[in-house]
């Protein structure tokens, strides 16, 4: 038997009945895949089942408002996939008249989907010749050819899509990359799979060589702390406001402007009703204008900043928060992050 027909053979004995492999609807696939992304199986069924209940199709999901999608994704994390979501439903129904896109060229072009996202619903739902590439696989194809490159290093990334496309059944090219990764989840596990059971023992590299240990192979990445700041802009007399940072985090003992941080990418609407911005800033304060994203990359940490120009400020609070008042001639007198000062710079000029 070749590769293919071995594997698929073992799927068809052992794989897991789920929901969203009994059928070829895109947009089911779709919501299947982004709703696991980062999440187990187990945990993401129950919003799987929630959402199709709710939102059979992609018009009824893209009629949804986004406070709508976020209470039922509320407990998933990353909430920009179920923000991502709503764009992309609506998209569909504009450019693709409500039918969720088969094709991986149509599916690469929505938001939140990538390549391995676009490559699995092209192939689940229409048998597209597209090999996916996710962790399971990843370790499955490693351990089995003996491949030592690092699965997270740009050349590791295509030697395995190289080697994945190579394996491809093109006929049953759906079928057979729901085997891989059933394979990689129940068999070829992380630690402690069961290779005396697996039926690629008499030809797997690691099992032979006794390295299933030590495949695949990981680069160690020095890990990136990603932070979300709303920084405020309040001029009035000549004169802005600052804050010296006194604490042990970034920018200690330098002066920046009074800001608020979030877990994630937050709409004005919840920055307003932020307990922080209703005590600061008075019930008719105005906000003159908010920066488009500014991304900033420090050495252990990614910053994404929005500066809001607003008014009014709650004096009391001033001495609370150890803000200040700075003549606006006097700013370079005092040490600032280059984030802050090039930011204050440009807009003030």
């Amino acid at each position: 038997m070749t590769f293919s027909q071995r594997l698929i053979g073992w799927y068809r004995k052992n794989k897991r009945e789920l929901p969203w492999r009994n059928t070829n609807d895109a947009y089911l696939i779709w919501l299947s895949e982004i709703i696991l992304q980062q999440t187990r199986v187990d945990q993401g069924m129950p919003y799987y089942l929630r959402f199709v209940d709710a939102y059979p199709d992609v018009k009824s999901f893209a009629a949804a408002s986004e406070d709508e999608i976020l209470r039922l994704w509320q407990g998933l994390g990353y909430y920009s996939r179920g923000r991502n979501m709503l764009k992309t439903a609506r998209k569909v129904v504009v450019e693709h008249s409500g039918k969720f896109p088969e094709r991986y060229e149509d599916l690469i072009k929505l938001v939140g989907i990538g390549e391995y996202t676009a490559s699995a619903i092209s192939s689940f739902s229409s048998n597209e010749a597209k090999a996916v590439v996710d962790g399971n696989v990843y370790r499955f194809l490693s351990r089995y050819f003996g491949v030592d490159t690092p699965i997270n290093s740009t050349i590791g990334k295509k030697e395995f899509q190289a080697l994945a496309d190579e394996v491809l059944d093109h006929e049953n090219a759906g079928e057979h990359n729901q085997a891989m990764i059933e394979f990689g989840a129940l068999q070829c596990k992380p630690k402690n799979p069961s290779c005396e059971l697996c039926p690629f023992n008499d030809s797997c590299f690691a099992f032979e060589q006794s390295k299933v240990n030590v495949l695949p192979v990981k680069l160690k990445k020095l890990k990136i702390r990603e932070r979300v700041f709303y920084f405020f802009l309040v001029m009035k007399n000549n004169q802005i406001l600052m804050k010296r940072r006194i604490n042990s985090d970034i920018w200690a003992g330098l002066n920046d402007l009074p800001s608020i941080e979030f877990a994630e990418r937050t709409s004005v609407n919840e920055l307003m009703i932020h307990p922080d911005f209703k005590a600061w800033f008075n019930t008719d304060c105005v906000i003159h204008s908010i920066s488009d994203e500014i991304k900033h990359i420090l050495t252990h940490q990614r910053l994404f900043a929005r500066f809001v120009h607003v008014d009014k400020v709650n004096e009391e609070f001033l001495s609370k928060n150890d803000w200040f008042w700075v003549k606006i001639d006097e700013l370079d007198q005092y040490g600032q992050p280059k984030l802050i000062f090039d930011f204050v710079k440009k807009f003030l000029n």
